[in-house]
């Protein structure tokens, strides 16, 4: 059993958490932020996750109190090694409007391959340089980070392992994430991911926005994804005179420096800014208890706005295992056209619009405004099943990364892993038009 199989975490989304490592209980400064000498000959710096003068509800801000100031590295060299499959630069792509569906992202066929070796851009949207949009990654990976870590200067990192749990270490501390929990590291966060064997999972990458809980309107003031639900690393750190990689992806191109420690010396913390995960199972269903099928919305975890007001960037919405009991109505996912993009994503399980093809590590995309809905199978199944009450997707998760923006597929997306099939999935719906006597 691993350290992090015992880890304890601070609870709540948003809050204001103070941390210091037990070794250290006096490591945070009492009544101010910057003292004239910190305790034990720390360091103090703040980490802005928002403006200065950004509203006090919106601002996003923590203090570290550290070994060492995070400025103590060599300059920045730019790597390439990163960059064949990766992308934050949509704006040279082909429009593509087809549905794509894509078989489950390879594992690593040689030893060694790192979180940060491995990462693979499907799509994306927007534009990295004005901080306005999103992109959709994979990754896969058998060897952990050693004496390296990486942050994303552009924007925040939504991930979800889909096979194998992460060990991830952060500047603030900690996390053990599973398949079937989520992490977000905000942008500027350092991180190291480990591994307990192949893994592989989706990353959704905002920029110029941040995830927040969405709101809840007439349900009240529970249920969807519970605030207290949310789980924030406690203190930790490491004191090593180590040579150390520090990876930084910036502009969407990327970057390494150098430097002699340990990068993960933060003695304490407090603030609102910081890394969190949470659990997916602990999502409370919300559905239709009398007739019709509630739009997926229904289903938000976490949303991260736009400027205009209910529109979002990007939503990470879900599918958990629930009850299904409407009456006189077809139950599945609806036939759609969307005035937003659509990427699915399957955790474990099977998805029940689509119960051939689409696998857990696989991914599908519907572009704006491209048609998609049940498949052949799905729809005949339920126009005549007799409708009782039933678990619905029950030891499945699945969701979705949706965005008001337009979607642009990378060249190697469009080649690599592609089910060519896919298309096919409707061809076989036939006509049951009658006209009335």
């Amino acid at each position: 059993m691993s350290e992090f199989d015992e880890l304890k975490y601070l609870t709540g989304f948003g809050n204001e958490h103070a941390s210091a490592d037990p070794r250290v209980p006096d490591a945070l400064p009492v009544g101010q932020n910057s003292p004239q000498k910190c305790a034990h000959g720390l360091y103090a710096e703040q980490l802005s996750g928002t403006a200065f003068t950004a509203p006090r509800s919106q601002n996003q801000r923590s203090w570290l109190y550290r070994i060492r100031p995070s400025v103590i590295h060599r300059p920045f060299e730019a790597i390439s090694e990163n960059g064949s499959n990766w992308t934050n630069n949509f704006s040279s792509i082909p429009p593509n409007p087809n549905q794509y569906r894509w078989n489950p992202f390879p594992l690593p066929t040689k030893e060694g391959v790192t979180f940060v070796d491995n990462l693979y851009t499907v799509c994306g949207g927007g534009d990295v340089i004005s901080r306005t949009g999103l992109a959709i990654h994979q990754f896969s990976c058998n060897a952990s980070m050693e004496h390296t870590a990486m942050y994303n200067s552009d924007g925040d990192f939504l991930i979800v392992p889909q096979q194998g749990a992460l060990e991830i270490t952060t500047e603030f501390g900690r996390l053990l994430v599973n398949p079937q929990e989520i992490i977000v590291i905000p942008q500027g966060i350092r991180f190291s991911v480990a591994v307990r064997g192949p893994s592989r999972g989706y990353i959704l990458e905002v920029y110029g926005t941040h995830f927040q809980l969405p709101d809840l309107g007439p349900i009240g003031a529970n249920g969807l994804a519970n605030a207290r639900d949310f789980e924030a690393p406690v203190a930790w750190f490491e004191d090593l005179d180590v040579e150390y990689t520090i990876i930084n992806k910036y502009q969407g191109a990327w970057f390494q420096a150098k430097q002699g420690h340990s990068p993960f010396d933060v003695v304490g913390w407090h603030g609102n800014y910081n890394p969190y995960k949470y659990d997916l199972r602990k999502f409370m269903v919300i559905n239709t208890v009398s007739f019709d099928h509630c739009d997926p919305s229904i289903f938000t975890v976490l949303t991260a706005p736009s400027v205009k007001h209910g529109t979002a960037i990007a939503d990470f919405v879900i599918f958990p295992p629930r009850w299904g009991c409407a009456d006189n109505t077809f139950r599945p996912p609806y036939y759609h056209r969307n005035c937003m993009s659509e990427y699915m994503g399957l955790i474990t399980g099977c998805y029940e619009a689509k119960e051939g093809g689409f696998k857990p590590g696989g991914g599908s995309l519907h572009s704006m405004m491209t048609p998609h809905g049940p498949d052949f199978n799905c729809f005949e199944m339920a126009s005549n099943v007799d409708l009782k009450p039933q678990r619905v997707a029950e030891g499945t998760m699945s969701f979705m990364f949706e965005s008001s923006l337009n979607m642009a597929i990378t060249n190697w997306a469009i080649n690599q892993n592609v089910d060519k099939d896919y298309y096919k999935d409707w061809q076989p719906l036939k006509k049951h038009f009658t006209l009335p006597k």
